[in-house]
C-alpha cells in the first residue's frame, strides 16, 4: 500500500513519468513495478503508454484519487472505523468514497455497500468480504455514476443507518455543494434513505463552491476531513452540532529530484 501511495504521489505531481525513472525513484525492479501499475490501470486510476505511466486518459474518479492520495486514504480509514461488520450502508461517488469502500473490504467482514457509483462497484468487485448492490439509473460516463428518476426509484427499496458521500464545495452558512444538478438531486434522495449522513472530503474542498446545494448542515451527523480545514468552516460545523473528525496532513514533505536529461521531479514522501 505504501508503494502505491508513492506512485500516485509522483503522478499527481508530474501527471506523466517514465516507468524506468519511476522504478529508480522507488528503488524496485521493473517486474515489481509492472505488477503495481497493472493493478492501478485495471482499476481505472492510471494509464500506460509507450514506457510511460500517466493520469491522462484515466477515469475521472481514478485520476482525482491520485491527488492527495495519502490524506484521502487516512480519511477513508478513519471513516471505516464507525462501520460494523455485517452492516449495510449506502455510498455515493467520489475518490474519498472509493477509498473508503476499499478500506471496508480490507478491514471489515460481510459489509454490504449500496451505491450508485459504477466506479466504486468496479473498484472493489474483486476484493473479499464485501457485497455490492448497484442501483440503476441514467449513466454519466465522466464520473461513472448512475443518477436520475430510476436511481431514486431503485433506492426506495432500501433503508440504512449510514449514508456516506463526497462533496465539490462548501458554503459556511449553507452547507456542502455539488457541481452537477442530477448528482445533487440523486444524492439528496439517497440521504433520505438513511438515518445518518456522513461527509468524506479533503479540506481543500472547503475553500471551493459548487453551483448547487448538496446537503445542509443540519442534515449531517459527522464529517471526516484533514486538519487543514479552514477555521470558518470548522466553526460552522461545530455550531450546527456536526461531529468533526480530522486526520493528520503533516506526514508528507515536498522534495525535488534531478536526473540527467529529465526535468525536475516534484514528489512527496513520509517523514521519519
Amino acid at each position: 500500500m505504501d508503494r502505491t501511495v508513492r506512485i500516485l504521489d509522483f503522478l499527481a505531481a508530474n501527471k506523466t513519468i517514465k516507468i524506468s525513472l519511476l522504478a529508480e525513484l522507488l528503488d524496485v525492479s521493473h517486474v515489481t513495478l509492472r505488477k503495481d501499475l497493472d493493478n492501478l490501470e485495471k482499476r481505472g486510476i492510471i494509464r500506460r503508454t509507450h514506457g510511460f505511466a500517466s493520469l491522462d486518459g484515466a477515469d475521472d474518479t481514478g485520476k482525482r484519487m491520485a491527488f492527495s492520495h495519502s490524506i484521502k486514504r487516512r480519511i477513508a480509514k478513519a471513516a471505516a472505523e464507525i462501520v460494523e461488520g455485517g452492516e449495510s450502508i449506502m455510498i455515493e461517488s467520489g475518490s474519498c468514497c472509493a477509498l473508503f469502500a476499499e478500506e471496508l473490504a480490507l478491514a471489515k467482514k460481510n459489509v454490504t455497500i449500496i451505491t450508485n457509483s459504477i466506479f466504486i462497484a468496479n473498484y472493489i468487485c474483486k476484493l473479499p468480504n464485501i457485497k455490492t448492490i448497484l442501483l440503476g439509473g441514467y449513466f454519466q460516463p465522466e464520473s461513472q455514476v448512475l443518477v436520475g428518476p430510476i436511481t431514486k426509484k431503485s433506492a426506495e427499496n432500501f433503508f440504512v443507518d449510514k449514508f456516506f458521500l463526497g462533496t465539490d464545495g462548501f458554503i459556511p452558512g449553507q452547507g456542502f455543494t455539488g457541481q452537477d444538478h442530477l448528482r445533487v438531486e440523486t444524492a439528496l434522495h439517497l440521504a433520505n434513505r438513511a438515518k445518518k449522513v456522513y461527509v468524506l472530503t479533503e479540506a481543500t474542498k472547503f475553500s471551493r463552491r459548487g453551483a448547487y446545494s448538496l446537503i445542509q448542515l443540519d442534515k449531517i451527523a459527522e464529517v471526516f476531513t484533514d486538519d487543514t480545514i479552514p477555521k470558518e468552516a470548522e466553526t460552522a460545523l461545530i455550531k450546527n452540532n456536526v461531529q468533526l473528525h480530522k486526520v493528520s496532513s503533516s506526514e508528507e514533505k515536498i522534495k525535488w529530484c534531478h536526473f540527467p536529461g529529465q526535468p525536475p521531479i516534484l514528489y512527496k514522501e513520509k517523514e521519519n
